[in-house]
């Protein structure tokens, strides 16, 4: 369980929390080195839009997690490199397309003019389309392991970014259907979720561990508690946080209408459910490392404080 120094920070307070930047820097100089050539000549502008976004920055929770899930697990984190680098192409292709007019229509990202400002609506959303293809073929070619295992960390992959997964979720948020707090937090589940999950899961499924396991589910469970608590703090975030702070308008989940945890429990209610999300996030990550797993604490506590 987590002790009380882990739970007096609350959401958005600023407190310092250690973050495994080290891991951050390998995931960085790694896909600084990413190239998406063509042989088909003049697509060196579709390249340059990929990489314009894939390249912005930002703290890589989702390869950062899963390069501490290896080091938890006993994995060599440099041999887990293309998935973690498949999973950031996938989040940026995400990211990409939420920006664009005919979703959350954001003009910054990170500080800097979204994908489609900069290149054109038309563009951005074929960078984001092939970003999401290179991901697979950067992870099923470049991937070292037994094909089996390379392949059970694939469909773990598509099956989180699909309609069971990042779109339905995506799906349900633009549509509007959901009306109840459960609705809300399959929503989450779904839309912020399952990438975050399969960023553990799919390291598991390297290592040879099979999906339906016991020690697998165990980990399933922290990994989608930790994507439930991203989501709970990004909507406390949108209310609290500053336009410099996020790197882009805050507002825009009220801009929209959407209905998020602040509207749905009030500023306060949703600071509470942080706090529980964090406190069952950290024990079921004791229940499936009860050795310890330093990196991974550091980044549900960062999670759980973080101010944009």
């Amino acid at each position: 369980m987590p002790s009380s120094a882990d739970t007096e920070a609350e959401v958005g307070t600023g407190a310092v929390v250690a973050y495994p930047d080290h891991l951050r820097a390998h995931v960085d100089v790694y896909l600084d080195a990413l190239r998406f050539p063509s042989r088909a000549p003049r697509t060196e502008g579709l390249e340059d839009a990929m990489r314009y976004s894939l390249l912005a920055g930002g703290k890589r929770i989702r390869p950062v997690l899963a390069l501490a899930t290896a080091g938890a697990i006993g994995l060599d984190r440099q041999a887990v490199l293309p998935l973690a680098a498949a999973l950031e192409l996938i989040h940026t292709y995400s990211l990409i397309h939420d920006d664009l007019p005919a979703m959350d229509d954001d003009d910054l990202r990170r500080g800097r003019p979204t994908c489609h400002v900069k290149y054109g609506e038309d563009v951005a959303i074929l960078a984001g389309d092939a970003l999401y293809a290179e991901a697979f073929r950067h992870l099923l070619t470049a991937q070292p392991g037994e094909p089996a295992r390379v392949l059970a960390a694939a469909r773990e992959l598509a099956a989180a970014t699909g309609v069971d997964g990042m779109v339905g979720g995506q799906y349900l948020d633009v549509a509007g259907v959901s009306e109840t707090p459960a609705d809300l937090r399959r929503l989450h589940e779904l839309k912020t979720g399952r990438l975050i999950g399969a960023s553990v899961v799919c390291v598991l499924l390297l290592s040879g561990l099979p999906s339906d396991a016991d020690e697998t589910l165990s980990w399933r469970r922290f990994a989608s508690e930790l994507g439930v608590l991203f989501q709970i703090v990004d909507d406390i975030l949108d209310v609290t946080g500053t336009d410099d702070d996020l790197g882009k308008p805050h507002g825009s989940d009220e801009r929209h209408g959407k209905r998020t945890y602040v509207t749905e429990f009030g500023l306060q209610g949703a600071k509470k459910l942080a706090q529980d999300s964090h406190a069952a996030a950290r024990a079921t990550l004791s229940s499936s490392a009860p050795q310890g797993a330093p990196e991974l604490e550091q980044i549900t506590d960062f999670i759980y404080t973080r101010t944009s």
